[in-house]
């Protein structure tokens, strides 16, 4: 029986990659008692222990307990930044052509941001296809549901007396150095990291995020997008690119919440193109892709315990 600990179940992240986990017959889940959830050595004992180990951690947490694992055998599922970039790390995006092999045979691995998730499935396509120019200055605009922020932010936003801001959307990152840019810029191919605007706004789950683009700065025409984004996604049943929509001429954040798949759309004109990208920020964002990168290693389908809809169809 595959044995996995969750250090850090207590977060966001943690309790829905626990909560998926626990559903599970194929896996053992080595659990502490309350008293010792923060005690340096049993969550040692308990990682070394592990086949595999879900660090749902701050940063410089996450680093520390990394240095902890001494069993060559356990393999690390990093949630948090610390590790995105590094080259002793694999980056947990099965999807970008080359990491899926190294995901199941990794025994660390770095799981992807949210709208860094968005991004790369949009960007990585066109730079390694030869689409896209890595010398192109790219903008992103990215939605999400204030679930992202973690039980500090839900907690202001579902409060009664909430400050009367929070009513609307509400853009952050505005010194361009959110934490994202980093695996943005490595993994999409690119030479500059993109100017980067992202919004949190007053729903719970939920994430779009957009890369427009003007068809001057594409290598092919922008009727062929579509096909370039099912060829290099075929075969995938977590990525997949709508056909047409259905919603009126809207596109809403909140269309794929609760699920673990990713819808690309391509909208616009040969002249200006809207390149977009919907899913669950909280799904194939942060727990779900978690899971998935844990399928992989398993040697068990990728999409074992996460919902989705063939084709994408709600």
């Amino acid at each position: 029986m595959f044995r996995v600990f969750v250090d850090g179940s207590s977060g966001t992240a943690g309790l829905r990659i626990l909560d998926r986990l626990e559903a599970r017959r194929d896996l053992e889940l080595i659990r502490l008692p309350e008293e010792s959830r923060r005690d340096p050595e049993a969550r040692k004992e308990a990682m070394n222990r592990a086949d595999a180990v879900f660090f749902c951690l701050p940063d410089e947490a996450a680093r520390e307990a990394a240095a902890w694992v001494e069993n060559p055998e356990t393999v690390l599922i990093d949630t948090s930044t610390a590790h995105r970039v590094c080259e002793a790390w694999t980056y947990g995006f099965p999807e970008i052509h080359g990491l899926r092999e190294k995901i199941r045979s990794g025994r660390r691995i770095a799981n992807p941001g949210c709208h860094a998730s968005g991004f790369l499935a949009l960007a990585a396509p066109l730079t390694e296809e030869g689409a896209l120019s890595p010398e192109e200055r790219l903008t992103c605009f990215s939605l999400t549901g204030y679930s992202g922020g973690g039980k500090k932010m839900i907690a202001e936003y579902e409060d009664p007396g909430r400050d009367a801001l929070l009513e609307a959307p509400r853009q952050y990152g505005l010194a361009q150095r959110h934490k994202h840019l980093p695996e943005m810029k490595k993994y999409g191919g690119l030479t500059f990291e993109p100017v980067f605007c992202p919004v949190v706004a007053p729903y719970y789950a939920g994430m779009e995020v957009t890369l427009p683009l003007h068809g001057s700065q594409l290598k092919i025409p922008a009727g062929r997008l579509k096909e370039l984004y099912r060829d290099y996604y075929a075969g995938s049943r977590l990525i997949h690119v709508a056909e047409e929509t259905d919603e009126a001429g809207f596109c809403s954040a909140g269309r794929f919440a609760g699920r673990d798949d990713l819808e690309i759309q391509v909208a616009g004109n040969e002249d200006r193109v809207l390149l977009i990208a919907r899913f669950d920020n909280l799904g194939k964002g942060a727990s779900g892709a978690a899971i998935q990168n844990l399928n992989l290693r398993m040697g068990v389908p990728e999409e074992t315990g996460l919902v989705f809809e063939e084709g994408g169809k709600a």
